[in-house]
């Protein structure tokens, strides 16, 4: 199960773009904090603090204990809900705080991570991970960073599904049992000219004269 981090915010009193560019431009991200049991309203993190916190993570969905400077309830646990980056630089540019109730479901976005190499691709086969993260839904102490699944035992044409997948206790997911995760193709061949114009019933061309 994942383990949330303090991250340290104050509640933002300016609004507006020209507002969040000067924020941004002094190291400082803006955001929000919401949830169905209190009123929305913004703050801000350190850009760096944020930042290093994010690249300890699997995925940009996580839970946090939020201490927030100058709000009426000082610590909230939080799921970072949704993250918006520069387009340009990566740098991340706005935090959406979904503040939750240990007794309250969750949902987020997690990864799978695939576990060993598959058979086929031993055989000359190419690994194809179709479903790189999956949408689920759990108690926030149950919030996993994210979901392994075994592909050892795939075999040439074997495929993966969301099936097969070993959710943890109190964790499930909405999505189609049959969608695939993973799949081991056959290795393509490249056909040479002369087979490409048989395949098309055209006369294969004829060589270039040397020079003299």
């Amino acid at each position: 199960m994942s383990s949330h981090q303090t991250l340290k915010a104050n509640k933002r009193e300016e609004s507006g773009s020209a507002a969040a560019k000067r924020l941004r431009r002094s190291g400082i991200v803006p955001g929000v904090v919401y949830g169905a049991a209190q009123r929305t309203y913004a703050v801000q993190v350190d850009a760096k603090e944020f930042s290093d916190l994010l690249r300890e993570q699997s995925s940009d969905n996580f839970l946090v204990n939020l201490e927030i400077e100058g709000a009426q309830e000082k610590t909230k646990l939080a799921m970072v809900q949704a993250i918006q980056h520069d387009p340009l630089s990566g740098g991340v540019v706005h935090v959406d705080f979904h503040a939750v109730k240990a007794d309250e479901t969750v949902h987020a976005n997690v990864p799978i991570e695939l576990i060993g190499t598959a058979a086929g691709v031993k055989n000359g086969g190419v690994l194809d991970h179709q479903l790189h993260t999956i949408e689920i839904f759990c108690r926030p102490a149950d919030l996993p960073e994210k979901l392994e699944l075994n592909v050892e035992n795939l075999g040439l044409g074997e495929a993966s599904h969301v099936s097969d997948l070993t959710m943890p206790k109190g964790v499930e997911t909405h999505m189609d049992a049959d969608v695939v995760v993973v799949i081991v193709s056959e290795p393509r061949v490249v056909a040479t000219a002369e087979e490409e114009s048989a395949e098309s019933g055209a006369a294969p061309a004829a060589p270039a004269p040397e020079a003299e």
